[in-house]
């Protein structure tokens, strides 16, 4: 145990200054979106084009690749959150069970496929982790540009999933960052909730 611990700190010591600048925009977007602050997605503009060049040097290629999604997402969901809130739409939704039931197969088929061409054309030592972690977050984003509570639920899981990937790669500070994450995480997809259903009895 000792020598864990002196390795993470190890880890944390050798932490690089891009590391550090992806790890705080990173943590302020999360944090921003779990307060339904639309300022979460140009920041996140900041983190997630540093992050596609620090994974892609660790060689956790979905992860890299994934950055690309979010930046786009990014934008997308700049625009989409701006629209909804100058209508008269609820600003939260949910997913229907059937909905829900059709994710999960998504995410599952779309991992496989991921873990599967990371495996057989890259030099990946992590293909299938990385594969379902990135199928997971492609799902999550979506849904949270739609504003559907199920989406913090899936960032739940996928922080979790991250930490001791990112500890495998000697990403300390991000594994420290997806920790926090999770929190931030569980406490968006309660404080979300709580709004849905607050809305949905209040018509």
């Amino acid at each position: 145990m000792p020598t864990i611990f002196h390795d993470f700190l190890q880890q944390l010591a050798q932490t690089s200054w891009l590391e550090w600048i992806a790890t705080l925009s990173g943590l302020a977007c999360v944090y921003l979106a779990a307060k339904q602050n639309i300022w979460n997605w140009p920041i996140s503009i900041i983190s997630v084009s540093l992050y596609l060049y620090i994974f892609y040097q660790s060689r956790i290629y979905g992860d890299s690749i994934l950055q690309i999604y979010f930046l786009l997402t990014a934008i997308y969901g700049w625009y989409y959150w701006r629209k909804r809130d100058q209508s008269d739409e609820k600003p939260i939704s949910s997913l229907s069970i059937r909905q829900q039931a059709i994710y999960f197969a998504i995410i599952l088929a779309l991992g496989a496929a991921i873990g599967f061409c990371l495996d057989r054309w890259t030099d990946s030592d992590v293909p299938y982790i990385d594969g379902l972690c990135t199928s997971m977050s492609f799902i999550a984003q979506f849904l949270m540009t739609r504003k559907y509570v199920q989406s913090w639920a899936i960032w739940v899981a996928v922080d979790v999933l991250y930490i001791p990937l990112y500890l495998h790669k000697d990403l300390a500070m991000t594994a420290v960052l997806y920790f926090i994450f999770a929190v931030i995480a569980w406490n968006g997809y309660r404080d979300w909730r709580k709004t849905f259903l607050n809305t949905t009895w209040q018509k």
